[in-house]
């Protein structure tokens, strides 16, 4: 009997072991049901049935034993892949996952090798479900990943919301505490209360910006008639006051007026010179730099410091990551997700950032249209 028929008729056989194997999965399986541990088996099983008795030739045996069978777009979900979502939902691990296929393979050719011993073609057979079990696990793999990870961000998204309400009222009670305690020495820790709570709340948003990012929402804009040069003027002014030992410039020419969001581009502008004093030179000065054209304006951020390499300069926009840049300040709770969110917003107004770095200097240049198109 070959091996696809052999599948056909013994189901139940095949299912009861995975079954009993899965109920060892300790602790995810414990308040599974027997449908529960069985999930999508039964599926994969037919599946893989219809997959020995299909002909194929010897590129697509090739890919399918790497796990590289093509997907069509917009194809319903693979029992592998629903079953991998399922047991990332359900709390089991990757391991665990690859485990259960582990034991299928084995339990498949034991039970077929006890009924057939000497069966025709084996060697042919098995190899054939060899490459549907690799097959099957690349997928579920693959699916089991992207589920893990759209419930961290999940997570993230909602630990940023969360804890908002409790900074938010300690921010109040210290704003309280400074109008109460002004003159007196009570007010220089009020002040670094404040200050600190200013700095946690960017970081929530950044951080919420970036769940949001990585479930493919992308960054909220709402765009209306601005001139940027006020809006970088007075985001300046308040780096300056945030920062009091950098020594900030601004200069703006040309037509700055369009219509971008005045908050999000404070976030851009803040986050760009929070960078720049940071990794850049102490005693070097930040100079922001302005210059507004016919159909878009060109932002520029730049600072005096070591020449970075040309290769680091792209993955300085990588999220949670400084691409192996240390800070001047040696500073070291930042999450790294500032110049990410640079880029996010950038690109939510129809524009781009790029880094350059050459002559001492290191620039950060945003050029957006004068016009938001919303996507």
């Amino acid at each position: 009997m070959r091996l696809a028929d052999f599948i056909d008729h013994n189901h139940r056989a095949i299912l009861a072991e995975w079954q009993a194997f899965a109920a060892t999965l300790l602790p995810a399986a414990s308040h599974m049901d027997a449908a529960g541990l069985r999930d999508h088996a039964e599926q994969m099983l037919s599946a893989i049935s219809r997959d020995l008795r299909t002909a194929q030739g010897r590129e697509a045996q090739l890919a399918k034993s790497k796990g590289r069978t093509p997907v069509l777009a917009e194809t319903p979900e693979t029992a592998a892949q629903s079953h991998a979502r399922l047991r990332a939902m359900g709390g089991f691990t990757l391991h665990q996952l690859v485990a259960e296929y582990r034991a299928l393979r084995a339990s498949v050719l034991r039970l077929w090798g006890d009924a057939h011993p000497n069966a025709t073609d084996a060697l042919e057979d098995i190899g054939r479900f060899n490459e549907a079990i690799d097959q099957a696990i690349a997928e579920s793999v693959d699916h089991f990943a992207a589920e893990v990870d759209r419930w961290r961000h999940i997570f993230l998204g909602v630990l940023g919301h969360d804890l908002r309400g409790p900074l938010n009222a300690i921010m109040m009670t210290s704003k309280l505490l400074s109008a109460l305690s002004d003159g007196t020495p009570l007010s220089e820790h009020t002040t670094r209360l404040m200050r600190s709570g200013e700095r946690m709340s960017a970081l929530l948003g950044d951080l919420f910006d970036y769940s949001r990012t990585s479930l493919h929402l992308g960054v909220a804009v709402s765009p209306e008639p601005v001139d940027l040069a006020d809006v970088c003027a007075e985001e300046v002014d308040l780096q300056r006051a945030s920062l009091p030992d950098a020594v900030i410039e601004f200069t703006a020419q040309g037509p700055t007026r369009g219509e971008w969001d005045p908050s999000r581009m404070k976030q851009l502008i803040a986050n760009l010179i929070t960078n720049a004093a940071k990794y850049g030179d102490p005693h070097g000065g930040i100079g922001v730099h302005l210059a507004g054209g016919d159909t878009q304006v060109r932002l520029a951020v730049e600072n005096s410091g070591n020449q970075l390499p040309t290769a680091m300069l792209d993955l300085l926009f990588d999220p949670l990551r400084r691409g192996g840049q240390p800070a001047a300040t040696g500073e070291q709770s930042s999450l790294g997700l500032g110049l990410f969110i640079v880029r996010q917003i950038a690109q939510a107004h129809g524009g781009e950032v790029i880094a350059e770095s050459s002559g001492g200097k290191t620039t950060f240049v945003v050029t957006l249209p004068r016009k938001t198109i919303l996507a």
